[in-house]
């Protein structure tokens, strides 16, 4: 019987390949040879699982037909690409993963990224940072532009980031040998692995000043108020994120990081947003309804005369165009105005004479 790789590693047949790597480790660590405790046999058919579930290609095939056509289990690799190759005898007994056995240091995570996804060069990057601002309701609808005090890790103005003083030159740095890069070889359960890091000294520039700048020590960067200008667009809504590429924290040798502003929409006490719409209710009095009438209200853009229909009924809409939400530099939403009908709580001998007259008409 073929065997279930799935079941090997305690996984699904959905688990996504973070989750079959993440298995494979787990299980890795516990069965191998030579840790103490460890079980040759479990530690071979892992590898085995985890050689085809690992690759798009076997593990299409091993769900289609129950086993792998294109090599890796049972043609020769029992392990993850073909283990055949290297040394586990410096696994020390007793000692897991990420342990230090001899003097053999290593950490399983970075292994696993230098073996199997390669070496990737990380690209320094200053913090993001996120701050709240309040927004009238018209504010919101029209835009704005708001200037705000952020207390934050800014380029150095003297040496404009470069950490050098003014004037002086730039030297190969001894560190790297102008290289700009570190690297390192270190003993894993898979042999040597090659390493490539940022060098400390000249943070991947690969030179460094003669002198450093007096107002930064040579950090390239300082503490600072700074003054940023935010525009809030247009039709903006509550809960909506701002963000400012490049104006968060700043770091020496790398990329500023990023500014988020969320914004918060004050209600407004007649209107409300409905998309590009903006809707609001109109109480209107009975005799209006009834026989028709004009109301002057208050829009966004100033008062507006509406002429009420005679015979509307409560709940019917009226449409002002182009008095809601802009959706672009020339088109707008609308403005609906819902009809209510304002009951009068009492009623006078002549206005109940007229109700009861309207009630013989069957009105």
């Amino acid at each position: 019987m073929s065997k279930n790789y799935y079941e090997l590693l305690g996984i699904t047949k959905s688990a996504s390949p973070e989750d079959v790597k993440k298995a494979f480790r787990t299980l890795a660590h516990k069965y191998h040879p030579d840790k103490k405790g460890g079980d040759e046999a479990k530690f071979k058919e892992v590898n085995e699982a985890y050689s085809v579930l690992s690759d798009d290609k076997k593990r299409a095939e091993y769900d289609a037909y129950g086993r792998v056509f294109s090599g890796g289990a049972g043609q020769g690799q029992a392990g993850p690409q073909g283990f055949e190759g290297f040394d586990f005898s410096n696994f020390a007994q007793g000692q897991g993963f990420g342990g230090n056995a001899n003097g053999f240091e290593f950490d399983l995570g970075d292994i696993f990224s230098d073996f199997f996804g390669g070496q990737r060069e990380k690209i320094r990057r200053g913090r993001d940072i996120s701050v709240d601002i309040e927004l009238s309701f018209s504010e919101s609808i029209f835009g704005v532009e708001r200037r705000m005090l952020l207390n934050k890790t800014s380029a150095c103005e003297t040496c404009k980031g470069s950490g050098a003083k003014p004037g002086a030159k730039m030297e190969t740095c001894k560190t790297c040998n102008g290289k700009g890069k570190i690297r390192e070889n270190r003993r894993s359960i898979f042999g040597s692995v090659q390493t490539t890091r940022a060098c400390d000294d000249c943070e991947g520039r690969g030179q460094v000043p003669s002198e450093k700048c007096a107002h930064c020590h040579g950090a390239g960067v300082t503490r600072k108020q700074e003054e940023i200008s935010v525009k809030a667009p247009a039709g903006i809504e509550d809960g909506e994120v701002i963000r400012l590429g490049g104006a968060g924290e700043a770091i020496r040798g790398g990329t500023s990081g990023d500014l988020y502003i969320k914004v918060h929409v004050t209600k407004h006490q007649l209107f409300r947003r409905e998309g590009t719409n903006l809707v609001m209710d109109l109480p209107v009095k009975l005799s209006s309804a009834l026989l028709g009438d004009e109301y002057t209200i208050a829009t966004l853009d100033g008062n507006v005369t509406v002429k009420i229909p005679e015979g509307i009924k409560p709940g019917e809409l009226l449409r002002l165009r182009g008095k809601g939400v802009p959706i672009d530099r020339t088109r707008r939403g609308d403005l609906l105005i819902r009809i209510t009908i304002d009951i009068p709580n009492k009623l006078s001998k002549e206005a109940k004479k007229l109700v009861e007259e309207l009630k013989k008409q069957g009105v």
